[in-house]
């Protein structure tokens, strides 16, 4: 069964949210899951290309005025 991890990372500037998502990411198994919330504007637009470019599944699961709720799958 697939690890289910949460990291509320709202209020994290560039890059530290990326960096943090990213160490994150490194403590996981292949199908893992991370569940991430994180604000709108620069840090939706720099973490989540990254992410997927890292080969990580990205899904958008919840939206808000001032952030967005991720759902990530870890490419291992």
């Amino acid at each position: 069964m697939a690890t289910a991890r949460s990291l509320d990372l709202r209020g994290t500037p560039c890059p530290v949210n990326f960096i943090r998502c990213k160490l994150a990411l490194e403590s996981l198994q292949a199908g893992d899951q991370l569940q991430l919330q994180l604000d709108r504007g620069e840090p939706e637009a720099m973490v989540i290309p990254g992410l997927k470019e890292a080969g990580h599944r990205v899904e958008v699961t919840s939206e808000h005025a001032a952030w967005v709720a991720l759902e990530i799958t870890c490419a291992g």
